[in-house]
């Protein structure tokens, strides 16, 4: 009998072997199953259970980042949802739902004196980890039950909780013009947040790694292309290629830190050009303008405005303190592929039929051949989803808060 049971908890410690998983970060809850709103800008039908089988059923994800899970009518829903034995809480952290492992996060937004409002993403590494930071965060904030709260602490202060709190600590799709680090807040990171206590910086949509490479405060740094999505479609339209043993917490920060083997194995994301803020563009139209048009205040051509957001790629330009961008060797190669979504000819119907071909958009992506795609949705849309998968397509720059589009058909 002794012998017997040191074989098993000997087999029951081996180490198990690293595999490509697949991972979203920021994925915002529309309402709980009350119908209590949380993201003001969200779908509804962004309840945290709606999410879980979205991303496990349709997406094919193996981790995922649910945002809003310090809200309280949220962290009712996800008591329930374990009560019910539905959903399991894993012993290294994470909650699981059939293949997928739901981490527990929230948005919120710092303003530092003298400096512009930037949003930051703090984890969890557990339910009761999270109940506790919310108690902390409760006595800081105006409302509870909304997202992406400002918080009237410091963002180093905010930075230690989380720390505390055996949490990760990420800057917020850190380029877009609105509420994020460097797009309004201020040209250094190191301004407003304590660099060592950074964990990974989260790109946005209007940016990609050669970007990113123009500051060279940010080489340190684990990079992640995220869904910011609003909506259950939204949900991996950028996402990650993570090499991990278990979809954990733990395994996810030891990927994060680059330790042990794990890590980011690529950044799926949209060709910054498809993003709503890529370039400078006039507020009331919409009209890509010049940058240097924004800086003498000159009027639109298409609509008379003078009121001009400015671009992340012309931000990037005024920023950068290299002139040529260095992307650090550790940095894996961030692929510039085009969501399902957005690929013409690939409406419900067509879906439809991929997902009951190959059962999950990451299958499509990743794994279906060109010949299986043009068996099940014949040849010109089969050739633009291999084009899709790989950034060949033509694309139409976004801005102004309008996505770009793809323009080969």
């Amino acid at each position: 009998m002794k012998d017997t049971a040191l074989h098993e908890s000997n087999e029951r410690h081996e180490p198990s072997p690293l595999v490509t998983m697949y991972g979203d970060f920021h994925i915002h809850i529309g309402s709980t199953s009350r119908n209590q709103p949380v993201k003001i800008s969200a779908s509804r039908s962004l309840t945290f259970e709606a999410i879980a089988k979205e991303a496990a059923e349709r997406k094919g994800l193996q981790l995922i980042g649910i945002i809003d899970a310090h809200a309280p009518g949220v962290q009712d829903d996800i008591a329930s949802l374990l009560d019910r034995g539905e959903m399991e809480e894993l012993a290294d952290g994470g909650i699981a739902y059939k293949g997928t492992t739901l981490l527990l996060g929230t948005e919120l937004e710092i303003r530092e004196e003298g400096y512009g409002m930037a949003h930051v993403l703090c984890f969890m590494p557990s339910f009761s980890a999270m109940r506790h930071f919310s108690e902390w965060l409760s006595s800081y904030v105006t409302n509870m039950n909304l997202s992406s709260q400002r918080v009237y602490v410091s963002g180093r202060t905010l930075q230690e909780q989380t720390a505390a709190h055996g949490g990760i600590f990420i800057p917020a799709h850190v380029f877009t013009p609105y509420k994020s680090v460097y797009g309004n807040c201020t040209d250094r990171m190191s301004d407003v947040l304590d660099m060592e206590l950074i964990d990974a910086v989260e790109l946005g949509l209007s940016a990609d790694t050669d970007m990113a490479g123009c500051i060279s405060e940010l080489d340190r740094y684990t990079l992640l292309t995220n869904s910011d999505a609003h909506s259950l479609s939204k949900i991996a339209r950028e996402y990650n290629a993570l090499t991990l043993a278990e979809p954990t917490f733990k395994e996810w920060a030891l990927a994060l830190r680059r330790q042990n083997g794990r890590g980011i194995q690529a950044n799926y994301g949209l060709n910054p050009r498809l993003g709503k803020y890529h370039r400078t563009s006039c507020v009331k139209c919409g009209q890509v303008i010049a940058d240097k048009a924004m800086e003498a205040k000159l009027a639109c051509a298409s609509c008379g405005s003078t009121r001009f957001v400015q671009g992340v790629w012309d931000r990037i330009q005024h920023i950068g303190d290299r002139e040529q961008s260095l992307v650090p060797a550790h940095r894996p190669p961030y692929i510039m592929q085009v969501p399902l979504e957005f690929i013409p000819g690939v409406g419900p119907k067509t879906m439809a039929k991929l997902l009951e071909r190959f059962g999950t958009e990451m299958a499509i992506l990743h794994q279906a051949t060109a010949a299986e795609l043009e068996e099940t949705v014949g040849g010109k849309t089969a050739d633009l989803i291999v084009k899709a998968r790989s950034g060949q397509l033509a694309l139409q720059s976004g801005g102004g808060g309008t996505y770009g589009k793809v323009i080969d058909a």
